[in-house]
């Protein structure tokens, strides 16, 4: 389970959600910007003051894909908070130059809607450049290897929701 390198403190409060078809397959965005072979992750981000984090799930999920929260239901959470740090070069970003790494509670959403109900361009501008359906199994291997270890524990978590519904 990824833990924190230093205080809980030092890692900045996020989300992160898990959105998973009816055929048990997981939603998966391609940054916008990046190129390279790591460049696919699940919807996250920051918890704003004031917002707990079921809301702020609901609106990083909104706001990256589109996808309204009459279009999922829950599934799911992981079992604790799981942390990352962030590499040396992410780190002097002026973003995230306060903070360590991140710390973040996700979700497992089930998505009840159709293809029509996903807007990669709802917000400007958009954090990915195209989606598609894959297999939870394969996610750690499509993200940054910084955050392996975290997509590693949530194919742990969320096995169980990978499954066609009958």
């Amino acid at each position: 389970m990824p833990k924190p390198t230093a205080s809980p403190d030092l890692y900045r409060p996020c989300v992160g959600v898990v959105i998973f078809n009816p055929k048990g397959q997981v939603w998966i965005g391609k940054r916008a910007g990046e190129t390279g072979s790591f460049i696919w992750q699940f919807p996250q981000g920051g918890i704003d003051a004031g917002e707990t984090p079921e809301y702020a799930a609901i609106r990083e999920l909104e706001e990256e894909t589109g996808i309204s929260v009459q279009s999922v239901s829950p599934l799911g959470q992981a079992s604790s908070e799981l942390f990352y740090d962030y590499p040396a070069d992410v780190q002097k970003n002026s973003r995230t130059r306060k903070w360590r790494g991140q710390k973040q509670i996700w979700y497992a959403l089930r998505f009840d809607g159709s293809a029509d109900d996903i807007n990669i361009n709802a917000q400007t501008p958009p954090e990915f450049s195209q989606w598609k359906w894959g297999e939870l199994t394969d996610t750690p291997n499509l993200i940054v290897p910084f955050k392996r270890k975290v997509y590693e524990q949530l194919v742990i978590e969320f096995e169980d929701f990978a499954n066609p519904v009958k």
